[in-house]
């Protein structure tokens, strides 16, 4: 038998189960981070779409408070679902402050997806509102240029 050989593999074994532990260590490290950057960054993606559709809703009723002959929307109902949209995003921030550090991988992932679905229901909406917003202000400017006297 020869010890050193056998000392030598030995060592170089555990250094391979090492090296092969760091690595792995390493991966799951880098997927937790790109994980959490992506549940930051859809939270402020998310974020700033709810304020940019909160501030076309309270242009859009201004517009309309302008013109007594267009019905009335409900402004109030369009505000309590921006605002609890918003609430919603707070819980979801508050979860990855206290909650990520010890989420395992799936459940950030689960987030993220959701936070990505959320975003994707989203789209839409602010696009019908931004089309809603340019026909609203083109019929103003139609009904001023009809009716100079209003």
């Amino acid at each position: 038998m020869n010890v050193p050989l056998i000392s030598g593999a030995v060592a170089l074994l555990a250094l391979l189960l090492i090296a092969t532990g760091w690595w792995l260590r390493q991966r799951w490290r880098r997927a937790r981070s790109g994980s959490l950057q992506q549940l930051l960054d859809l939270a402020d993606r998310l974020e700033a779409d709810l304020k940019t559709c909160r501030a076309g809703l309270q242009q859009a009723h201004a517009v309309m408070s302008l013109n007594p002959d267009l019905p009335a929307a409900s402004e109030q109902d369009a505000q309590h679902a921006i605002d609890a949209g918003l609430r919603a995003l707070l819980q979801q921030r508050l979860w990855i402050r206290d909650r990520s550090p010890q989420a395992s991988q799936t459940e950030l992932d689960a987030a993220a997806r959701s936070m990505q679905a959320t975003g994707e229901r989203l789209q839409p909406l602010l696009q019908a509102l931004t089309r809603a917003q340019h026909d609203l202000n083109h019929a103003m400017r139609e009904h001023i240029r009809r009716d100079p006297d209003t």
